[in-house]
Order: structure tokens, then C-alpha cells, then sequence
């Protein structure tokens, strides 16, 4: 490890963070005659007025600059995380049935108003963050409150997990599908996934008892359920018992879980378990540097058992990317891993992040040219991913480059 290079990696995610994706979302995003924020814009800046808003977008929004104010004690991002949690409990909080709706319409009125735990999940991840960066008790209170909703109706008491969705009050929903991309199945990864990411950031400000049993129960799901012991590979889509619905592999998602599995074990300050769950975040950091990764250093976005499928390399997985491989140097050294993440993020520099209107772009092709067509902001096009994989690439680099070396 070059101690020098580190620090100028960590200088550059820095730099992204502070100087491109934080300030465009400050002075492109904010709706400030409707409130709130648009739903909806190009990747040439064109706002779209009139589209809906996702729970989704204002909840990581809300992550996003709580985390750059915890860090940074910077007074726009303090004000922007005071917008977003204005906005998620002003417009998404259903005050009669409990838990957050999907979506509002671009006038503010409830759209989408089934309960994915998906969402819920991403607002307590949100809100326990925004307490974490501000000490507001009514912030650390809501988001205790949809840990609450989801365990009384979303968790599955006969098989463990948690379902997807339900109507407004909590019952049964036909279509329980987070995008027209999914399958209408029970239990997906991806919402175990992120109900684990949030119940561990939960913990680290409310240190209840109860939350912790549920922590352990999700780390155990995920790797005795849904990750596919011979591929290492997480199983996309699950019915009710378990039994796999689906080939596709998301190579985001399996380097995301690698580290976020450990991150876990972390704040449960569990040696058993952290020693139980690295080798596993080891092996799949491996099989996605193996099956995953271009020779130009980026992430292809989907494969199944028969090899890639969808060669674009969107913006998430990189960002993932760049955390995932990292992590796994930090856990077992191995020189190809701290090359893995550094490659991804030259080609996030060199590939993805859009010099003339900010911001990164949705995708680049195999080819490596830049999708133009897709938006800098939607219903799933937010600042969590990246702004996330730029505060922990630049503070992991940091503390690396700080170690000793014989």
C-alpha cells in the first residue's frame, strides 16, 4: 500500500462529495415554491414540475446531508437534512395507519400510499441518522416508530424476515413489486438488505435490546437464507419459505451486502459474529471481483448462471464497488482488492461523473459512453450511493494511510 496514493484517493472522493454531488443537490433539487423537492430531473437539468415524489428520494436525501453535517458541521447540509425531514413527516407520514407512503403527487397529496418495508426501512435508516447529526429527540422518536411498524406487521413470525408491502392499513396487497423490474414475490434481498442497513444504524443511537435480537436475526437470514452458499451470489427474489425465485445476479448488491453484513456485526460489537461473517463478506467480495468486474475496472450490473446479462455499469455499484473492495482490504489485506477499489474509482472519475451539469450519470455503456438520456434525479436516481461510497472511501483511505508500515 502506498501510503501517499491513499491520501490522494481520499482527496479526490472529498472533493467529488463537497464540490460536485453536495452542492448540486443543494442548488438543483429544492422545490422552493411548492416545497420541498422535484421529483423529476434531466440529466441537461430540466425539471419536471409536474412529477411524483417517492418517500425514497426525500429519505435519502435526508441520510445524505445528515451524514455530510455529522461530518462536516456544515451549516447548508444541516438546513437541507431540516428540508428532507420536514418533507418525509409533513407529506409521507401516514398519521392515521402508521408508516411512510411510497409516493406523493407533485402537489403533495398522497399517490402510492402502499407500505413497502423497503421504505419504511430507508426512513428509519434516515431519521436515526438525522438524530445522529442534529440530537433532535422527535427525529430519534419517528424513527423508533417505524421500527415498530415494520416488526408488528411486516416481519413473518412462521418462516422469519420480512414481507414486501402492504396496502395503507397494513392488510394483504396484490402487487407487492417495488418496480416494474421485480418479481411479485413475498421476500427479496433487497429489502432484507436494507431493513438490516437501517436496524444497524438504529442501534448506534438507540441501544434497545430488542433491536439488537432483531439485528442478529436479519445477519442469520441473510446468510443462511437468502445468500446461495455455492455461488455466493445473494438469491434476488424468495417466496414465503425461502425457496429461491430467481437466477439473476446483481453484482451491486452482493458487494453492498459484503460490507454492510460486516458493518452490522460492528455496531452489535459482536466478535463472534464479526468472525462468523468475514470470510463470507471475504468470499463475496471475491466472486465480484471475479465474475463482475470489466477490464476497464467497472461493475457490470446483472448476470445469471450463464454469465452477464445487463453490461451497463450504473452509478450505484460502483459506488458500492468502491466500498465493497475496499472493505475487504481493510479485512484481509490482499493487495488486489485495494486495486479493485481504486480502479473503480478511477473509472467512476473518468466514466460517470458529469463535468458540464454535475453530478453523475445514470450509466456508462460497456463502450464507456455516458447514458445522456436518463435522469440526474427520480424516483431511484438519489445521492445516497455515491455520497455514501465518497465519506467512506475518503475516511477509510484516511485511516489506512495513518497505519505505520515496516
Amino acid at each position: 500500500m502506498n501510503r501517499e496514493a491513499c491520501r490522494q484517493y481520499a482527496d479526490r472522493a472529498e472533493a467529488e462529495l463537497r464540490q460536485n454531488i453536495l452542492p448540486f443537490w443543494l442548488h438543483h433539487v429544492i422545490d422552493h415554491e411548492g416545497g420541498g423537492f422535484f421529483g423529476a430531473i434531466t440529466n441537461d437539468l430540466q425539471v419536471d414540475r409536474a412529477a411524483s415524489r417517492g418517500a425514497l428520494l426525500t429519505a435519502r436525501i435526508l441520510w445524505t446531508f445528515s451524514a455530510a453535517h455529522r461530518r462536516y458541521q456544515d451549516a447548508a447540509c444541516r438546513e437541507m437534512a431540516r428540508r428532507a425531514y420536514a418533507d418525509l413527516h409533513e407529506r409521507f407520514w401516514d398519521n392515521r395507519h402508521g408508516g411512510l407512503y411510497w409516493s406523493v403527487a407533485a402537489d403533495g397529496k398522497p399517490e402510492q400510499t402502499v407500505k413497502h418495508i423497503y421504505g419504511q426501512a430507508f426512513g428509519v435508516y434516515a431519521l436515526a441518522e438525522y438524530h445522529h447529526a442534529t440530537g433532535e429527540r422527535a427525529a430519534l422518536d419517528r424513527a423508533i416508530s417505524l421500527y415498530r411498524v415494520i416488526e408488528e406487521h411486516g416481519r413473518d413470525p412462521r418462516h422469519g424476515g420480512y414481507f414486501e408491502a402492504f396496502a395503507r392499513d397494513w392488510s394483504s396487497t396484490g402487487d407487492i413489486r417495488l418496480s416494474e423490474l421485480d418479481l411479485n414475490e413475498p421476500k427479496s434481498q433487497n429489502t432484507h438488505l436494507h431493513v438490516m442497513e437501517a436496524y444497524a444504524n438504529l442501534l448506534r443511537v438507540w441501544p434497545d435490546a430488542g433491536l439488537q435480537r432483531r439485528l442478529v436475526e436479519l445477519l442469520d437470514v441473510m446468510v443462511t437464507r437468502i445468500l446461495d452458499p455455492g455461488t455466493h451470489h445473494l438469491r434476488l427474489f424468495l417466496d414465503e419459505a425461502w425457496t429461491p425465485r430467481s437466477d439473476r445476479v446483481s453484482f451491486g448488491h452482493d458487494i453492498e451486502a459484503s460490507w454492510l453484513l460486516m458493518e452490522a456485526a460492528a455496531v452489535l460489537a459482536d466478535p463472534k459474529m464479526e468472525a462468523r461473517l468475514r470470510p463470507v463478506a471475504l468470499k463475496m467480495a471475491q466472486v465480484t471481483l471475479n465474475e463482475g468486474v470489466d477490464a476497464d475496472g467497472g461493475l457490470f450490473y446483472e448476470a445469471d448462471k450463464n454469465g452477464v446479462t445487463n453490461s451497463n455499469k450504473e452509478w450505484w455499484p460502483q459506488a458500492e464497488a468502491v466500498v465493497g473492495f475496499l472493505n475487504a482490504y481493510e479485512l484481509a489485506g490482499g493487495e488486489h482488492f485495494l486495486q479493485a477499489a481504486l480502479r473503480v474509482w478511477d473509472f467512476i472519475e473518468h466514466r460517470l461523473i458529469d463535468r458540464r451539469y454535475g453530478e453523475w450519470f445514470h450509466h456508462a455503456s460497456r463502450k464507456g459512453e455516458p447514458s445522456l438520456r436518463d435522469p440526474k434525479v427520480s424516483f431511484w436516481k438519489c445521492p445516497y450511493h455515491n455520497s455514501r461510497a465518497c465519506l467512506e472511501f475518503s475516511e477509510r483511505l484516511r485511516r489506512l494511510s495513518a497505519v505505520p508500515q515496516d
